[in-house]
């Protein structure tokens, strides 16, 4: 554990939460002048202190003791993943997993199509067109979504996405993915 990580993050967290060290100390039960000390650095605590610290600001430990991120950065497009089933582009939208969900962006060119492949039982998929029209098949049933429309459907059975329009059509997927939360 580093201290400095430690305390960078407690101030942040801390601060992001408009609160002040007592009232931080008194939640979670300990002196304020023990959170300052985390806070500065200097304090070298027991893994109940920080047990306490953390719940009072409700986050893991792990959030709490690892190294802070920077702030902000660019991901070239070139860096994102992409594929390209039967005539269109799937990319992925952001760089880092969020778990239990997949998003991507998906292109179709006029009269573009691809198969979509059957997720684990209890998924749902959302389908929100940005430009053009996309038409869903699932189960032998065809919907059809234009600009700003959704589309929403159990992602664990068989389906197709196809633009049956005269311009490229767009649209943002994301997949939930099905079974326990959290695994």
């Amino acid at each position: 554990m580093s201290a400095t990580h430690l305390a960078r993050n407690l101030r942040q967290l801390r601060q992001s939460r408009g609160a002040s060290q007592a009232q931080l100390a008194k939640l979670a039960g300990i002196p304020r002048a023990t959170w300052a000390n985390l806070e500065s650095g200097e304090a070298n605590p027991t893994l109940a202190v920080l047990g306490a610290v953390a719940g009072a600001l409700g986050v893991s430990l792990q959030e709490l003791l690892s190294p802070p991120r920077r702030d902000a950065r660019v991901h070239p497009r070139a860096s994102l993943p992409e594929r390209h089933p039967g005539s269109a582009s799937v990319r992925r939208l952001l760089p880092d997993p969020v778990p239990g969900t997949e998003i991507e962006r998906v292109e179709l060119p006029p009269g573009g199509r691809f198969a979509g492949v059957p997720h684990t039982p209890g998924t749902w998929e959302y389908l929100a067109v940005e430009a053009g029209c996309i038409e869903v098949t699932v189960a032998g049933e065809r919907l059809c979504a234009g600009a700003g429309d959704v589309i929403a459907f159990a992602g664990d059975q068989r389906h197709a996405y196809h633009n049956p329009g005269t311009v490229p059509a767009v649209g943002y997927s994301v997949v939930v993915l099905g079974g326990p939360r959290g695994s």
